[in-house]
């Protein structure tokens, strides 16, 4: 193991890979607020269905970075730009909808939670975390970019070292989503007994969706 890691990183690009890895997946993002939102309003179970699709997602982009999709996207300027306003409009579609939630919650607080439900989680939460796995900004400047300039295209079995680097990712990301989870859990009483509070961080949620739409669709490879 300590052979591959000198040949395929050396020791400061892999531990700069960790350390960078880690950090990235504790920003917010998309998937960690959808995961967030589910177990918040359905419970343990139904945030692991969510995480489950963004570790499919995730291994989804691992493997087309793994299988030269940071090349193609450089070669081909128009679908790059197809994919990351596809997923910027999706992003800002979600937001819309958090924001609609938000905006009938504070109307008529009777509503607010059934609404903000419909708002945050209309369909399966796997479905669902799995598509915005694929479209989120992290896809475009992460596992496109970022993963992909760790590898040695040179290295005598390079399927070994993704493998490891998707294992690092995994790892942190089943971590961090686990905490997710029950922190959203305990949360969930709290927020359905201030009803126009769970409105009010719907609609930041939202307004951070659209956030991030506003970032994929400026981003460069």
């Amino acid at each position: 193991m300590n052979a591959l890691i000198h040949a395929t990183f050396g020791i400061t690009d892999f531990w700069t890979f960790v350390i960078g890895t880690i950090f990235i997946v504790l920003l917010p993002g998309p998937n960690s607020l959808y995961v967030l939102s589910v177990a918040a309003q359905r419970g343990v179970r139904q945030g692991y269905r969510g995480a489950c699709g963004i570790f499919l997602g995730d291994l989804i982009l691992m493997v087309l970075s793994a299988g030269g999709m940071a090349s193609l996207l450089k070669t081909n300027p128009s679908l790059f730009y197809v994919v990351k306003y596809v997923g910027a409009a999706y992003l800002a579609w979600i937001g819309l909808q958090m924001l609609r939630g938000c905006w009938l919650g504070w109307k008529n607080r009777n509503q607010a939670v059934a609404e903000v439900q419909r708002a945050i989680e209309p369909g399966d939460p796997f479905t669902k975390a799995l598509v915005i796995s694929l479209m989120n900004p992290k896809a475009i400047l992460f596992f496109i970019s970022f993963f992909i300039q760790f590898v040695d295209p040179a290295f005598e079995h390079p399927l070994l070292s993704y493998g490891l680097l998707a294992l690092i990712c995994q790892i942190c990301s089943f971590t961090y989503l686990t905490v997710i989870i029950f922190i959203g859990v305990r949360l969930a009483e709290s927020f359905r007994q201030r009803r126009r509070l769970s409105a009010g961080v719907t609609g930041g949620v939202g307004a951070m969706f659209i956030g991030f739409g506003a970032k994929l669709a400026s981003a460069t490879l």
